[in-house]
């Protein structure tokens, strides 16, 4: 336990570069504060002792103000140190913060495009701002107040036996019980709670977005929780989680509460003792003032040692997590990078395994596209389209096999190159909240404003101009307009002519289209790919019809290869398809008709 929070604490004063002068200057800015804190205690014996002895004709009032100002000064000096170590960890804790949230960014740039689709943008959300304010909220003040902490107990323990050994042993007996039960509290099956904790939010915080996003469902069939079960398995997860800490630390933690507290239920009477057996009783009871007195700092002491230990095992989790992210290994980039020769595509014996998974996603694949070639990958979900597809631009790299364009590997084309080669139009399309101008200038951001308003007119985007406000300049998204599934598409298909890459990748991109929009998707669609190597994935069979040839993909295997007539002639996977279309398509007019 101790060795790992040192790994998290070591990291952090990494994180904080130049900055980690600031988090020591502070925490021994913190320490002095400490012993300046005590010191009035001892001002204030002086002063009791001085009053005391007035009942007998002695007092000095000289005396008793050199020690009441005394008292007031380190006091003031005390807060006044404080202040200062707050700022200077505090300063380090923003930068900190700041650098962790930078490195992370860095490295998902970094990163290939596979990573994000098995790491959902919600979770990574989560594992970088919770977290680096985590580490903010240590460094900034649990660090510190554990350096007084630490501190403290030193000092402390020295003025508990400076006046009266009794009395302090009687003081320094509960703190030595309190921590023990601390122990017991942050130790056992507590120690890897909070590990547990974060994967239980994490997991309920994933459930709980995909509830709100399927609402709609379970109102129009009047469902309730309990027909998402992941959600309600979540739930229970995490009150079983959240139930079993809480009572593990029952326990436990009435005791350290009841030890700082039931002190003066012996020292009252012990000191009442002290008091009646002694020579000098004026002085033993100025003694047991002080231990009245100075008795609820050591257990404020003791309670800022609890919640700075529970922090550190809450940034030892932080950075761990985080630490996930910058583990994250980039995939290779090629020592002496290969320009491909042309835009041609080319799958040689191609096998890919999902991380994690047991079965083969694509199983010896092997096909060509040549350059100015279009060619369609159909079949049943699951069967390896999208996979085959996310091999080319390296979302991911092959288990077996070679993947080329232009006659080279494409792990020999240096990944600006590659992506150079490449345009995508997806079936989820994500607009920036920007303007249109940004969102479609996102594929080449030198290009002008009027190479970008035409690449707009070629995707067929003037209708949707002329409706917004202020044209291609209108925002899109939070304070400003939405747009159709369909229009989106389009503002895609924009961005994809605009980056006039020779190779374009098409998956499912009129998934979302209705009738009107599918038809000027397609007439865009003409524009992007003319001249083009074109890949693309449909479930629309209308849409492939006309490809140079048609791989049927099943199992993560080509089923069956050939032009649209020479697969219905065949009468195999694809004629039955294409026979499933028909009919669907003449059911929907039927009841266009009917109505």
């Amino acid at each position: 336990m101790k060795e790992k929070k040192e790994n998290a604490l070591g990291r952090l004063l990494e994180f904080a570069g130049g900055h980690r002068k600031l988090t020591l200057l502070g925490c021994v800015l913190s320490g002095v504060s400490a012993v300046l804190t005590l010191l009035p205690f001892v001002c204030v014996w002086f002063v009791v002792r001085q009053a005391l002895g007035g009942i007998n004709g002695e007092v000095d009032p000289q005396a008793l103000a050199h020690w009441g100002f005394m008292a007031l000064w380190f006091a003031l000096g005390g807060l006044a140190v404080y202040f200062a170590a707050l700022m200077c960890t505090h300063l380090a804790a923003f930068r900190t913060a700041r650098n962790m949230r930078v490195r992370a960014a860095e490295r998902l740039v970094e990163l290939p495009l596979g990573f994000f689709t098995v790491n959902q943008s919600g979770r990574l959300r989560k594992l970088i701002d919770d977290n680096a304010e985590m580490t903010e909220s240590l460094l900034a003040h649990q660090l510190p107040d554990l350096a007084g902490a630490i501190v403290t107990p030193v000092a402390a323990v020295a003025l508990l036996f400076v006046f009266d050994w009794r009395m302090g042993l009687l003081c320094l007996l509960p703190m030595v019980v309190a921590v023990l039960l601390m122990g017991a509290m942050m130790g056992g099956k507590n120690a890897r709670f909070f590990e547990k904790y974060q994967r239980a939010i994490e997991e309920l915080s994933g459930e709980a977005t995909e509830y709100v996003r399927g609402i709609p469902v379970v109102k129009v069939f009047q469902q309730t929780v309990y027909s998402f079960k992941s959600l309600y398995q979540s739930i229970m997860s995490y009150k079983e989680l959240a139930s079993d800490y809480a009572m593990g630390c029952r326990n436990p933690m009435t005791g350290f509460t009841t030890a700082l507290n039931a002190t003066f239920l012996l020292l009252i009477p012990v000191g009442m003792l002290v008091i009646a057996g002694s020579a000098d009783s004026w002085g033993a009871l100025a003694d047991f003032i002080f231990y009245i007195l100075f008795y609820p700092m050591c257990a404020l002491m003791m309670m800022r040692v609890m919640y700075a230990s529970e922090a550190m095992m809450q940034a030892d989790e932080a950075v761990q997590q985080l630490d996930r992210i910058l583990k994250e290994a980039p995939l290779p980039e090629p020592e002496h990078p290969v320009k491909p020769g042309d835009a041609s595509i080319a799958f040689e014996e191609v096998s890919f395994t999902y991380p994690g998974a047991a079965k083969k996603a694509l199983d010896q694949v092997s096909f060509q596209v040549p350059q100015g070639a279009t060619v369609a990958l159909v079949g049943p979900s699951g069967g390896g389209k999208t996979t085959a597809a996310s091999l080319i631009p390296r979302f991911w790299d092959v288990t077996g096999g070679r993947v080329k364009v232009g006659g080279v590997d494409v792990r020999s084309i240096s990944s600006r190159a590659l992506m150079d080669q490449v345009a995508f139009v997806f079936q989820d399309t994500r607009l920036f909240k920007e303007s249109l101008l940004e969102n479609i200038r996102a594929a080449r951001p030198q290009a002008t404003r009027e190479q970008a308003v035409a690449a707009a007119m070629a995707a067929q985007c003037g209708d949707i101009l002329e409706k917004l406000p202020q044209g291609i300049d209108t925002v899109v998204g939070t304070k400003g307009v939405y747009l159709s599934g369909g229009e989106c598409q389009r503002i895609a298909l924009a961005r994809a002519i605009l980056k006039d890459a020779p190779i374009v990748l098409l998956d499912e991109a009129t998934a979302f289209a209705d009738p009107e929009n599918e038809s000027l998707i397609q007439k865009a669609f003409e524009q992007l790919t003319r001249g083009k190597t074109v890949l693309m994935i449909a479930h629309r069979l209308s849409t492939v019809r006309h490809a140079d040839e048609i791989l049927v993909m099943q199992e993560g295997r080509i089923a069956e290869r050939g032009t649209h007539r020479a697969l219905l002639e065949r009468k195999g996977i694809y004629g039955a398809m294409w026979e499933d279309y028909l009919s669907s398509a003449q059911w929907k007019m039927g009841k266009e008709e009917s109505v």
